[in-house]
């Protein structure tokens, strides 16, 4: 089992905190640290005094100033960029980093921020449309040819010989990461364009569903389902014994507006080490090969070190 951190970066999180966690991240082994896509927070609906600095940016300044640790996005959503400057910056960041970057790519769903920055949020199946034009197109402009596209939301012109300069480090493209909840029409675009499937706080047995859906439409697409990797971006509070465990759940909670201790917690990494290595476990044998784990306390370092010191080491 793989293991990165996720952090939801329109929690507030501002540059000198980034900059602590990545570094946490680089020194305690855990393989990456990805971040979400917001402008505005997705907990409270007064949104009062939460920021976002822009993910894109914070990526590209990230890549200046670690030296190991995947970088990626949970997921950009179709709404807030055209394709092309998306595989620009995108490729951008991967120049920065030396060929460390990857792109989590989804139809968003987040329908506030678009009305408070002005961003268009079209019906799902539209924006279902758009993700499957843009996940053509950021290929296409990372291909080692000219590319030219005419669809229904996009369209693009091209130019020779090459097509767009420069391309990306990694090749023959960047890992890009599909978002979804394991229904047919995701299935079928990761099975075409994605090097990864992303689903989110789903439960083992539920990981284990999508998973089999995700294989099939692999199969279906004629691609080998091996060489799909299937990951999980899932909530995440540990401690090294229940008092400490118990203090991190209220900062959650006091973040978030609600108590995680309430409702069905199957999907969630939560307890004492041995109890989070457990967990990730049974993931792992549901077909989980790579884990984000939201941490949404982001301040609290300390739990970062015990992840990469303690979590890691322990489902390698």
């Amino acid at each position: 089992m793989r293991v990165c951190l996720m952090i939801e970066g329109q929690e507030d999180v501002s540059w000198d905190q980034w900059l602590a966690l990545a570094s946490a991240c680089e020194e305690s082994g855990i393989e990456g640290l990805f971040r979400s896509d917001h402008y505005l927070s997705v907990f409270r609906a007064e949104q009062g005094g939460r920021g976002s600095l822009d993910a894109w940016a914070t990526i590209s300044a990230l890549g200046a100033v670690t030296h190991r640790i995947r970088l990626g996005t949970m997921v950009s959503p179709t709404t807030f960029r055209h394709p092309a400057v998306l595989a620009k910056m995108v490729t951008t960041a991967d120049h920065v980093s030396r060929g460390r970057v990857e792109l989590g790519l989804g139809a968003g769903w987040h329908e506030p921020e678009h009305r408070a920055y002005g961003f268009p949020f079209p019906p799902t199946r539209t924006r279902m449309e758009m993700l499957a034009e843009q996940l053509e197109i950021v290929h296409g402009l990372w291909a080692p040819a000219p590319f030219t596209f005419k669809g229904r939301h996009y369209q693009l012109e091209g130019f020779e010989p090459a097509g767009a300069l420069p391309k990306p480090v990694q090749q023959p493209h960047l890992p890009i990461v599909l978002g979804g909840h394991g229904g047919p029409r995701s299935a079928a675009l990761a099975a075409r364009w994605a090097d990864e499937y992303n689903t989110v706080y789903a439960s083992p047995a539920v990981c284990r569903q999508r998973r089999a859906t995700v294989e099939k439409a692999f199969e279906e697409a004629g691609r080998d389902p091996g060489e799909l990797t299937f990951s999980l971006m899932t909530g995440c509070v540990v401690g090294a014994d229940a008092p400490e465990m118990e203090r991190r759940l209220r900062a959650v909670a006091e973040r978030t507006g609600r108590d995680w201790t309430e409702g069905d917690t199957s999907a969630l990494v939560m307890g004492t080490v041995d109890q989070a290595v457990a967990k990730l476990k049974a993931f792992e044998e549901a077909g989980v090969e790579r884990v984000m784990l939201q941490h949404l306390a982001h301040e609290d370092l300390d739990m970062v070190h015990l992840i990469g010191q303690e979590i890691v080491p322990a489902v390698a």
